[in-house]
Protein backbone atom coordinates (compact mmCIF):
# COMPACT_ATOMS: atom_id res chain seq x y z
CA UNK A 1 0.00 0.00 0.00
CA UNK A 2 2.90 2.40 0.94
CA UNK A 3 6.84 1.92 -0.01
CA UNK A 4 9.44 3.87 2.31
CA UNK A 5 12.80 3.46 0.96
CA UNK A 6 16.21 5.22 2.43
CA UNK A 7 19.10 5.53 0.13
CA UNK A 8 21.52 8.35 0.33
CA UNK A 9 20.43 10.30 2.89
CA UNK A 10 17.02 10.44 0.26
CA UNK A 11 13.57 9.12 1.54
CA UNK A 12 11.42 7.54 -1.49
CA UNK A 13 7.78 7.32 -0.45
CA UNK A 14 5.79 5.69 -3.09
CA UNK A 15 1.77 5.36 -3.08
CA UNK A 16 1.37 1.59 -3.91
CA UNK A 17 -2.31 0.85 -4.37
CA UNK A 18 -2.23 1.25 -8.48
CA UNK A 19 -5.23 -0.79 -8.87
CA UNK A 20 -7.60 2.77 -7.80
CA UNK A 21 -4.94 5.13 -9.32
CA UNK A 22 -3.38 5.12 -5.48
CA UNK A 23 -6.35 6.32 -4.06
CA UNK A 24 -6.18 7.63 -0.36
CA UNK A 25 -8.02 5.62 2.04
CA UNK A 26 -7.75 5.48 6.10
CA UNK A 27 -4.82 3.14 6.07
CA UNK A 28 -3.15 4.74 2.95
CA UNK A 29 -3.54 8.40 4.76
CA UNK A 30 -2.09 7.18 8.06
CA UNK A 31 0.94 5.26 6.51
CA UNK A 32 1.40 8.63 4.73
CA UNK A 33 1.71 10.55 7.70
CA UNK A 34 4.22 8.00 9.36
CA UNK A 35 6.37 8.08 6.31
CA UNK A 36 6.89 11.78 7.04
CA UNK A 37 6.80 11.32 10.86
CA UNK A 38 9.90 9.28 9.83
CA UNK A 39 11.26 11.31 7.68
CA UNK A 40 11.20 14.11 9.63
CA UNK A 41 13.22 12.23 12.81
CA UNK A 42 15.40 10.29 11.31
CA UNK A 43 19.36 12.12 10.96
CA UNK A 44 19.54 9.66 7.81
CA UNK A 45 17.37 11.71 5.89
CA UNK A 46 17.97 14.64 4.20
CA UNK A 47 15.51 15.26 1.28
CA UNK A 48 12.02 12.97 0.57
CA UNK A 49 10.91 12.41 -2.76
CA UNK A 50 7.13 11.07 -2.97
CA UNK A 51 5.78 9.60 -6.34
CA UNK A 52 3.22 6.88 -6.87
CA UNK A 53 2.92 3.04 -8.46
CA UNK A 54 1.73 2.48 -11.46
CA UNK A 55 -0.09 4.83 -14.35
CA UNK A 56 -1.16 7.59 -11.41
CA UNK A 57 0.35 10.04 -8.87
CA UNK A 58 -2.87 10.03 -6.41
CA UNK A 59 -6.98 9.56 -7.34
CA UNK A 60 -7.36 11.80 -4.66
CA UNK A 61 -9.47 10.12 -2.07
CA UNK A 62 -11.05 6.67 -1.94
CA UNK A 63 -14.58 7.28 -2.99
CA UNK A 64 -16.07 3.89 -1.73
CA UNK A 65 -14.39 3.86 1.27
CA UNK A 66 -14.56 6.91 2.32
CA UNK A 67 -16.75 9.61 1.06
CA UNK A 68 -19.60 6.56 0.62
CA UNK A 69 -18.41 4.59 3.61
CA UNK A 70 -21.05 1.90 4.48
CA UNK A 71 -23.25 2.93 7.96
CA UNK A 72 -22.34 0.46 10.88
CA UNK A 73 -26.39 0.82 11.48
CA UNK A 74 -27.78 0.59 8.40
CA UNK A 75 -26.59 -0.79 4.91
CA UNK A 76 -26.89 3.22 3.78
CA UNK A 77 -23.74 4.80 2.50
CA UNK A 78 -22.60 7.99 4.43
CA UNK A 79 -20.60 10.74 4.12
CA UNK A 80 -16.96 11.02 6.47
CA UNK A 81 -16.81 13.23 9.35
CA UNK A 82 -14.24 15.59 9.58
CA UNK A 83 -11.64 16.20 12.03
CA UNK A 84 -11.43 19.73 14.32
CA UNK A 85 -7.72 19.98 12.65
CA UNK A 86 -5.61 19.85 9.70
CA UNK A 87 -5.60 16.57 7.87
CA UNK A 88 -2.51 14.92 9.60
CA UNK A 89 -1.17 13.16 7.06
CA UNK A 90 -0.96 17.31 5.72
CA UNK A 91 0.56 18.69 8.50
CA UNK A 92 2.82 15.65 8.98
CA UNK A 93 4.16 16.65 5.16
CA UNK A 94 4.58 20.52 6.15
CA UNK A 95 6.32 19.58 9.73
CA UNK A 96 9.03 17.45 7.77
CA UNK A 97 11.77 19.63 7.78
CA UNK A 98 13.50 18.11 4.79
CA UNK A 99 13.08 19.32 1.46
CA UNK A 100 10.14 16.97 -0.47
CA UNK A 101 10.25 16.17 -3.97
CA UNK A 102 6.67 15.25 -5.35
CA UNK A 103 7.84 13.32 -8.96
CA UNK A 104 4.21 13.34 -10.48
CA UNK A 105 4.09 10.62 -12.95
CA UNK A 106 0.49 10.95 -13.87
CA UNK A 107 -2.43 12.35 -12.47
CA UNK A 108 -2.93 14.36 -9.42
CA UNK A 109 -6.06 15.41 -8.73
CA UNK A 110 -8.42 16.39 -5.28
CA UNK A 111 -5.88 15.60 -2.61
CA UNK A 112 -3.53 13.79 -4.99
CA UNK A 113 -3.22 17.69 -6.22
CA UNK A 114 -3.21 18.96 -2.41
CA UNK A 115 -0.22 16.15 -1.85
CA UNK A 116 1.83 17.38 -4.69
CA UNK A 117 0.99 21.10 -3.38
CA UNK A 118 2.33 20.12 0.43
CA UNK A 119 5.87 19.58 -1.62
CA UNK A 120 8.54 21.98 -1.98
CA UNK A 121 9.20 21.51 -5.32
CA UNK A 122 7.00 19.46 -7.85
CA UNK A 123 8.88 17.79 -10.74
CA UNK A 124 6.16 16.11 -13.47
CA UNK A 125 6.24 13.77 -16.28
CA UNK A 126 4.66 14.33 -19.83
CA UNK A 127 1.80 12.16 -18.26
CA UNK A 128 1.05 14.37 -15.51
CA UNK A 129 -2.34 15.45 -14.72
CA UNK A 130 -3.41 18.12 -12.42
CA UNK A 131 -6.99 19.01 -10.79
CA UNK A 132 -8.84 20.30 -7.94
CA UNK A 133 -11.57 18.27 -8.50
CA UNK A 134 -12.99 19.12 -4.52
CA UNK A 135 -16.46 21.30 -5.82
CA UNK A 136 -17.58 18.37 -8.00
CA UNK A 137 -18.23 16.53 -5.24
CA UNK A 138 -19.67 19.62 -3.59
CA UNK A 139 -16.96 20.22 -0.55
CA UNK A 140 -13.81 22.33 -0.36
CA UNK A 141 -10.32 21.70 -1.02
CA UNK A 142 -7.64 21.01 2.17
CA UNK A 143 -5.58 23.20 3.14
CA UNK A 144 -3.00 22.58 0.10
CA UNK A 145 -5.86 24.35 -2.36
CA UNK A 146 -7.10 26.73 -0.36
CA UNK A 147 -3.80 27.94 1.62
CA UNK A 148 -1.14 26.43 -0.92
CA UNK A 149 -2.04 27.11 -3.95
CA UNK A 150 -2.45 30.74 -4.36
CA UNK A 151 0.75 31.36 -2.93
CA UNK A 152 1.97 29.08 -6.25
CA UNK A 153 0.24 30.03 -8.57
CA UNK A 154 -1.41 33.53 -7.35
CA UNK A 155 -4.62 34.08 -6.34
CA UNK A 156 -7.03 34.63 -9.69
CA UNK A 157 -5.52 31.19 -10.91
CA UNK A 158 -5.76 29.62 -8.09
CA UNK A 159 -9.53 30.44 -7.58
CA UNK A 160 -10.10 29.86 -11.54
CA UNK A 161 -8.69 26.24 -10.68
CA UNK A 162 -10.80 25.60 -7.17
CA UNK A 163 -13.67 26.72 -8.83
CA UNK A 164 -13.84 24.88 -12.10
CA UNK A 165 -12.17 21.86 -10.80
CA UNK A 166 -10.83 21.98 -14.24
CA UNK A 167 -8.00 19.13 -15.29
CA UNK A 168 -4.51 20.77 -16.67
CA UNK A 169 -1.82 18.72 -18.31
CA UNK A 170 1.72 18.62 -17.17
CA UNK A 171 2.77 21.82 -20.21
CA UNK A 172 0.08 24.31 -18.42
CA UNK A 173 0.96 23.25 -14.82
CA UNK A 174 4.51 24.58 -16.00
CA UNK A 175 3.68 27.53 -17.63
CA UNK A 176 1.45 29.06 -14.77
CA UNK A 177 4.19 27.58 -12.07
CA UNK A 178 2.51 25.03 -10.42
CA UNK A 179 5.60 22.59 -11.57
CA UNK A 180 9.30 23.67 -11.78
CA UNK A 181 10.41 21.42 -14.75
CA UNK A 182 8.44 19.06 -17.00
CA UNK A 183 10.48 16.10 -18.07
CA UNK A 184 10.08 12.98 -19.95
CA UNK A 185 8.28 10.01 -18.30
CA UNK A 186 10.55 7.43 -18.30
CA UNK A 187 13.23 10.15 -17.04
CA UNK A 188 11.13 11.48 -14.34
CA UNK A 189 12.30 9.32 -11.73
CA UNK A 190 16.16 10.27 -12.71
CA UNK A 191 15.49 13.94 -12.69
CA UNK A 192 13.98 13.71 -9.26
CA UNK A 193 16.78 11.86 -7.96
CA UNK A 194 19.09 14.34 -9.43
CA UNK A 195 17.43 17.43 -7.36
CA UNK A 196 17.55 15.25 -4.32
CA UNK A 197 21.25 14.24 -4.80
CA UNK A 198 22.08 18.42 -5.06
CA UNK A 199 19.61 18.86 -1.98
CA UNK A 200 21.40 15.97 0.17
CA UNK A 201 24.74 17.05 -0.37
CA UNK A 202 24.21 20.44 1.33
CA UNK A 203 24.40 21.53 4.66
CA UNK A 204 21.54 20.14 6.91
CA UNK A 205 21.36 21.88 9.71
CA UNK A 206 21.46 25.29 7.28
CA UNK A 207 18.91 23.38 5.42
CA UNK A 208 16.38 22.80 7.70
CA UNK A 209 16.77 26.41 8.28
CA UNK A 210 16.40 27.60 4.98
CA UNK A 211 13.05 25.38 4.73
CA UNK A 212 11.92 26.89 7.83
CA UNK A 213 12.57 30.47 6.68
CA UNK A 214 10.18 29.91 3.40
CA UNK A 215 7.72 28.20 5.75
CA UNK A 216 8.03 31.90 7.93
CA UNK A 217 7.87 34.11 4.75
CA UNK A 218 4.11 32.19 3.36
CA UNK A 219 1.62 34.24 4.64
CA UNK A 220 -1.36 33.04 6.11
CA UNK A 221 -1.39 29.91 8.97
CA UNK A 222 -2.00 26.42 7.93
CA UNK A 223 -3.77 25.75 11.07
CA UNK A 224 -6.28 28.79 10.86
CA UNK A 225 -6.88 27.65 7.16
CA UNK A 226 -7.67 23.80 8.11
CA UNK A 227 -10.07 25.05 11.32
CA UNK A 228 -11.83 26.63 8.45
CA UNK A 229 -11.87 23.62 6.04
CA UNK A 230 -12.99 21.59 9.41
CA UNK A 231 -16.05 23.81 9.85
CA UNK A 232 -17.18 23.98 6.04
CA UNK A 233 -16.63 20.27 5.56
CA UNK A 234 -19.05 19.74 9.21
CA UNK A 235 -21.22 21.27 7.05
CA UNK A 236 -20.91 20.37 3.40
CA UNK A 237 -20.74 16.53 4.20
CA UNK A 238 -24.27 16.96 5.47
CA UNK A 239 -25.75 18.25 2.25
CA UNK A 240 -27.54 16.26 -0.97
CA UNK A 241 -25.19 17.78 -3.26
CA UNK A 242 -22.07 16.41 -1.42
CA UNK A 243 -23.86 13.24 -1.87
CA UNK A 244 -25.13 13.52 -5.39
CA UNK A 245 -21.29 14.35 -6.21
CA UNK A 246 -19.87 11.43 -4.62
CA UNK A 247 -22.58 9.06 -6.17
CA UNK A 248 -22.62 10.20 -9.38
CA UNK A 249 -18.76 9.26 -9.67
CA UNK A 250 -19.04 5.71 -8.41
CA UNK A 251 -22.20 5.70 -10.95
CA UNK A 252 -19.90 7.41 -14.09
CA UNK A 253 -22.72 9.85 -14.80
CA UNK A 254 -23.07 13.72 -14.70
CA UNK A 255 -24.55 14.92 -11.45
CA UNK A 256 -27.11 16.76 -11.01
CA UNK A 257 -26.61 19.60 -7.95
CA UNK A 258 -29.64 21.24 -6.60
CA UNK A 259 -28.39 23.51 -3.89
CA UNK A 260 -29.81 21.36 -0.85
Amino acid sequence: MLQYDVSDYIATVTLDRPEVKNALNRELYALLEQAFRDAHRDPGVRCVIVTGAGSAFCSGDDVKEIMLAPSAETSATRPREPKPRPTPAAMAILDCDKPVIAAVNGAAVGWGMDLTLFCDIRIASVRARFGELFIKRGLVSDIGGLWRLPQIVGPSKAAELLFTGDIIDAAEAERIGLVSRVVPHEELMAAAMEVARKIAANPPIAMRFMKQGLRMAAPGDPQESGAYVFNALAYLFTTEDHREGALSFVEKREPVFKGC
